[in-house]
């Protein structure tokens, strides 16, 4: 596992950005959990908690040796160990505040390094970095008590065991009971109907698409300039936002019909579509993504210009609400509060988005990590800042009513001993009932 270092800082007059010395640390309280490190180990200094996750190694085989066996080689030297790699988390001096006062967690991932955070604030005041590792960790769809996470070849379902109790601070920990393997799909945004069944955007056959009992996928939508499913992700679909527990919008970064097509069309092939009747309701949009409904208004991150904006559903009129420094993906809504997740360029620059020249004309740099927004006013208003290995997240998510969340991992052998057994009398004499993806293949 890399190594995560957290900075946090002392507390710099009013609105004021906190001081990092990255040279000598000088004015700021370090916490770092080590490869190896014990299991939940909480080290702290500062006002930050991280605890990541360690793979166990397994037991090395004994060999018995043979007469007939030649003899190794002698080893070459030991080359120089490879620096470990460092993620440095930080965030705004009033973010445990903000959580106490709103009564809320949250969450986001990283398909690029494959991690699932979940951010809360521990019974002391400290924000808590809760971080597990998900291969290509991607969209996910939560509850208080559920969480689907899309991963590189499975759907994974997360429940919480907790039932109410507080455990070191905990409130929540979300524990892995079902992987849907569906293959490699490029599974981007989920969503869930009101019967249950997941929905998620298939990003490679450039359709939405549910469980299948037997097959990798069922789709159950394409756009209508899509001619036929193939393995081609020809449009990028990507987004989507569900009205009343059902599937509405969609976003995709062009209208091409043509394998990977939409890497030509980045800068203003991008579009909102019903999915109900198929209408276009706004083009002209630079890579969007994250679509959602939310106090009756569709809002959409227009990616490729740094844009979280409001759209009008019948007109297609776009209105910006504030600019982001980083490409925006990952949008969720608590109040008149919007969480932004940001990540930095692949290749050094935003090249051929708007975004690179409007970050130049603001002399800005690009971040990786969430940022707040006031709807109301467009300020940032609280952030989280991630630096080193860490360059790309996916999706934001909030927890309402959850103080501080954890989940159950699956490198460090943990989940082989999370056993909890759900409440049952003999007298109950009921059928089980059957789990949520089972109920929605079945289209129920």
């Amino acid at each position: 596992m890399a190594v995560l270092q957290s900075v946090v800082t002392k507390q710099p007059p009013s609105g004021a950005a906190s001081p990092i010395d990255k040279r000598s640390g000088q004015g700021a309280n370090f916490f770092l959990v080590q490869s190896g490190s014990k299991r939940g180990a909480c080290r702290s200094q500062g006002r930050i908690s991280v605890v990541g996750e360690t793979k166990r190694k397994p037991a090395r085989p004994v060999a018995k040796e043979s007469a007939a066996a030649k003899p190794e080689a002698a080893a070459a030297p030991q080359a120089e160990a490879a620096p470990k790699k460092v993620t440095q988390i930080s965030c705004s001096r009033g973010l445990s505040a903000f959580m106490a006062d709103n009564k809320l967690s949250f969450g986001f991932t990283s398909y690029q390094s494959g991690r699932l955070y979940l951010v809360g604030r521990l019974p002391q005041g400290k924000v808590s970095f809760h971080e597990r590792h998900f291969m290509r960790a991607m969209g996910v769809a939560a509850t208080p008590q559920r969480l689907y996470l899309a991963g590189q070849f499975q759907v994974w379902r997360l429940e919480d065991v907790m039932g109410g109790r507080v455990a070191d601070g905990f409130d929540r920990n979300y524990v892995p009971r079902n992987a849907q393997t569906t293959g490699d799909l490029d599974v981007h945004e989920l969503g869930v109907e009101k019967s249950g069944r997941v929905i998620f955007v298939n990003t490679r056959f450039s359709c939405l698409s549910t469980f299948s009992l037997t097959h990798s996928f069922k789709p159950i939508w394409k756009p209508p300039f899509i001619s036929r499913l193939a393995p081609e992700d020809r449009c990028h679909l990507n987004g989507l936002a569900m009205e009343d527990g059902e599937p509405r919008y969609v976003t995709a970064v062009c209208k091409s019909d043509v394998i990977t097509g939409w890497r030509d069309r980045r800068a203003e092939g991008g579009c909102i579509m019903d999915v109900r009747n198929d209408r276009m309701v706004t083009e002209k949009l630079s890579m969007p993504h994250s679509p959602r409904l939310h106090n009756g208004k569709l809002w959409v991150l227009d990616s490729g210009r740094g844009r979280l904006a409001r759209v009008d559903p019948e007109t297609g009129a776009t209105e910006t609400v504030t600019f982001l420094p980083g490409f925006a993906r990952g949008l969720a809504f608590h109040g008149h509060f919007a969480f932004v997740g940001l990540s930095l360029p692949r290749d050094g620059s935003f090249s051929g988005l708007e975004l690179d020249g409007e970050l130049a004309r603001r002399d800005g740099e690009p971040w990786c990590g969430v940022q707040i927004v006031d709807t109301r006013s467009g300020d940032i208003v609280q952030w989280i800042r991630l630096t080193g290995e860490v360059r790309e997240l996916f999706d934001v998510f909030v927890l309402p009513g959850v103080r501080c969340p954890k989940a159950t991992g699956l490198l460090d052998g943990t989940i082989q001993n999370e056993i909890s057994i759900e409440d049952w009398s003999p007298a109950d004499k009921r059928a089980p009932a059957p789990a949520p993806e089972v109920l929605a293949a079945a289209g129920a």
